[in-house]
Parts: structure tokens; sequence; C-alpha cells
């Protein structure tokens, strides 16, 4: 089907990415790319992962027009794409700025408004030197900037990034692990959580643990048992980051006692070895 967002695929399907504007190319179910920048970076043999790897294709080949993709993984055997939803590009460098006219105008609202904003999809020293020089621009030597760290590219060059980060407060780094386990491989997540608390420890900055904590308690009332061990493991952070829900008071109350109980036991990567109490209610 060549309307975007309209097709379901299975594993060895061939399907266009197409440039904004192009034609869809003849015989081959096709779907939209509003990124210009993304097809025209692209190389054969790179990985392109959609809605959050649920479709996971390699590029067979680039034309002038579009990307021709082939799937290698389709959640469920069979995965239908839907409108809108998310892309990422793993092994390809974009060049792209990190403010875009989106962007230009939201912060321009953050400068009246916030106290804090966040960076999304930081790739280099490049990306923070320029949006420190936008902040000054804008007279916002105020406003605070938590660096989200979601993309392979910034994982790489973690240690000059925070760096380059410093030389501006107030500031923190997000862990935005959603982002993070589709390009660098759900298998990898917990290392590079874990390496990432370690060098922003090192460099006295605050951390946020962010994306899908308690995320089942939040839409369903009860919350699945690697998910309340998930929220343990983030007190060693400085703030953590839940999912909207219609029982996220309920996930919230749940967090507190959860972090309450862990912060005897645990500072950052430093265990306490307070006296134990087995008791239970």
């Amino acid at each position: 089907d060549s309307r975007p967002g309209s097709g379901a695929f299975a594993v060895g399907d061939v399907f266009a990415l197409v440039r904004p504007g192009a034609s869809v190319p003849a015989g081959l179910p096709a779907i939209g790319c509003t990124l210009e920048a993304a097809l025209a970076s692209v190389a054969k043999g790179q990985r392109v992962l959609f809605d959050d790897g649920h479709l996971e294709t390699t590029v067979e080949r680039v034309e002038p027009t579009h990307a021709v993709l082939r799937v290698e993984h389709a959640t469920g055997g069979t995965f239908r794409l839907g409108g809108e939803k998310g892309m990422n590009l793993p092994d390809t460098e974009i060049e792209l700025p990190l403010l875009g006219e989106d962007d230009e105008r939201a912060l321009r609202f953050a400068v009246e408004h916030a106290d804090a904003i966040g960076a999304s999809f930081v790739r280099s020293t490049a990306d923070v030197e320029a949006l420190h020089r936008r902040l000054a621009e804008l007279g916002a030597e105020h406003l605070g900037v938590i660096w989200k760290i979601e993309t392979s590219h910034a994982i790489r060059r973690l240690p000059e990034i925070l760096l380059a980060a410093l030389a501006r407060a107030p500031v923190g780094v997000m862990i935005a692990r959603g982002d993070l386990a589709v390009e660098a491989g759900y298998e990898r997540l917990a290392e590079l959580q874990e390496e990432i608390l370690w060098m922003a420890e090192a460099a006295h900055m605050p951390v946020v643990w962010a994306t899908q904590v308690l995320d089942l308690h939040a839409r369903t009332g009860r919350p699945s048992r690697a998910e309340v061990t998930d929220a343990a493991m983030s007190v060693r952070a400085e703030c953590v980051m839940l999912n909207k829900g219609p029982y996220v008071a309920q996930a919230v109350v749940a967090l507190d006692d959860i972090l309450r109980r862990m912060e005897q036991h645990q500072y950052k990567k430093r265990s306490l070895y307070r006296r134990l109490h087995m008791k239970l209610p």
C-alpha cells in the first residue's frame, strides 16, 4: 500500500521509504519519510528501525527519490506500521542541526516560562556548543539543560559530551532508555545505563532515569515484578520520570514507597549495608 503507515510487513518483505513530495516507485509498497536528511544520509547495509524497533529493516539500495528497505524483524511475525511512528537510524550519521524551526519556537517559549529544557538526540560536542550559543543569544543564562542520552552516537562520545555540557550550569543528564534500547540493542541497555550513571557521577551531574518506569502500573493499576525491580534500581538517579496513564497517581505513590525503602540500602553506586529488617507487615 502506498499510503504512509497503512502497510503490514513480514520478514523478507521489501518496501520503499520515499522522500517528501516524491512520487511512489512502481511495483513497491511505500511509506513516506518526513525527514529528508535521513534519506540523504542512509547507505546500503545500514539499519532503519520503526516504532521502537518493532519493525527492523536494512537498506538494500538508495535511489534519488527513495531508499529500498528489506524487513529483518517484525514483531508478531507480521507488523502493521501505524502513521506518525518514530524512526531510528543507529548506523547513520545524519547532517542535521540540533535546533529546527519547531525547536526554536519551543525554546523561545521556554526562555520566558520554564526552568529547564530537555535537549533530545544530542550526538556530539558540536550540538552542545550550538545550544549553548543559542541560549546565550536569547539571554537564557538561568535556563537549565537536561541532555538526553538516547543514541549510539552519543554513547560513543559521552565523555566529551559531558565535558562540553559542564561548561554551562545548571546541567543534568537523562538516560532516555526507550530510544537508547532501540539504537544500541535491548541486550546492552542495562550495561549502558550503568556506564552513563558512572560517568555522570564522576562529573557531579544529576541524572534523570526515564522511560517506562512502572509503565504497566500507570496504565493498568498493577505493576509487573520486573518493573518493580527496575524502579528500585532507579534510586541511584536523582530523578525518576514516569509515563502517563490513568493510574499514574497510584504509580507515583508506589514509586515513592519503593524509593524510600531503597535509599536506606543504596546511595548512587554505593551499597549502604543498613541493618536488615525482614519482618513483613
